[in-house]
């Protein structure tokens, strides 16, 4: 399997680079995976696609403000750090910009002295271990100084940080939002519970593999990055109690659908648990827990259109791929949305 199978070309003006003003008014092209038909619609028509008795599954991470802009200490050359994972207490693994005059013992200092940290050692992939030296509480630090992580294809300042956050983010520790869950609101998800759809919530912190493109054209060769991920009694109970009762289970988001997978057996059950994932699924991966999909429209070779194939197939996706473009759909973290589903309603 090549990364170039999963090329196509994408208008520069079609990167949506600002949030629309009311989270549902962003479109939705419903994919058909078993046919390849597509159709389009508004977001706020979602619950057209719902049944009662199926459960949304929603990835309930907060985006922490994760980019800190500095300086190093003695020479007052500008570094940027983005925040990955914490490691332990006050140590966080750390992407460094730029990287080469940031070795181990490298002092940096941020907000006037407010945040300080020592650069620690270099690990994997030539992030850095980092110790961060403070006043007070970290977290009100990181509120102050910390700018929202987006990713590098937007260029517009955000002017709302919580509109890179989704209406219910809870856990805190992620280096980018679960962005197919910006185009709900807590009136949408309102009218769809009461409709009969359930609704669980998992937690997966999205980490460096977002920003990381795929390298190998060989696609099998491909490092994924792991993910902390949180599964509950709660939620297990709600998935596993939804399929044994013939609903479906509607994952919003690529990082929801990995959580499922990763947290169930080969019998489809899904068990509450914790732990780190690097699941990579492309064409030939069998679904355990999943049966549709609510997603963006993603970057071309990236492992999120992989995924997306291996639900609906490489040839459907990239045939409606090729007709968002032709419609001038918005495409990535701030763009519109795809629903993946087996027939209609």
């Amino acid at each position: 399997m090549l990364k170039s199978d999963y090329y196509f070309e994408l208008p520069q003006e079609l990167i949506a680079q600002d949030p629309l003003e009311e989270r549902t008014s962003s479109r939705l092209l419903v994919l058909d995976k078993r046919t390849g038909a597509v159709s389009h619609h508004g977001f706020r028509e979602i619950g057209e696609f719902l049944r009662p008795g199926d459960c949304l599954v929603l990835n309930d991470t907060k985006v922490i403000p994760a980019r800190l802009l500095g300086e190093r200490e003695g020479t007052g050359a500008h570094v940027e750090l983005l925040l990955l994972k914490r490691r332990s207490g006050d140590v966080w693994e750390t992407l460094v910009r730029p990287g080469k005059k940031c070795r181990p013992g490298t002092r940096l200092t941020f907000g006037d002295g407010l945040l300080k940290a020592e650069i620690l050692d270099t690990v994997e992939e030539g992030n850095r271990l980092v110790r961060f030296d403070y006043e007070g509480i970290f977290e009100e630090a990181l509120d102050r100084l910390g700018e929202m992580p987006l990713p590098p294809y937007i260029t517009h300042k955000l002017q709302d940080r919580n509109r890179y956050q989704t209406v219910y983010a809870k856990h805190e520790g992620s280096a980018a939002a679960p962005t197919a869950g910006l185009h709900f609101t807590k009136e949408l998800l309102g009218r769809l519970e009461g409709k009969g759809i359930g609704i669980a919530y998992v937690t997966l912190h999205v980490g460096l593999g977002t920003f990381r493109p795929v390298k190998e054209e060989n696609v099998l060769e491909h490092h994924m990055h792991t993910e902390h991920y949180q599964v509950s009694r709660e939620a297990a109970d709600t998935i596993n109690r939804t399929k044994a009762q013939g609903g479906r289970i509607v994952c919003v988001g690529t990082t929801s659908c990995r959580t499922l997978e990763s947290a169930a057996g080969e019998d489809g059950l899904v068990r509450p648990c914790s732990g780190d994932t690097d699941i990579f699924i492309y064409p030939g991966y069998r679904f355990r827990v999943l049966d549709a999909l609510i997603t963006n429209f993603h970057l071309p070779e990236s492992t999120l259109i992989m995924l997306v194939s291996a639900l609906a197939g490489r040839e459907h996706v990239l045939a409606a791929y090729e007709e968002a473009v032709r419609e001038r759909y918005r495409f990535f973290s701030f763009g519109d949305a795809m629903l993946i589903v087996d027939g209609g309603i």
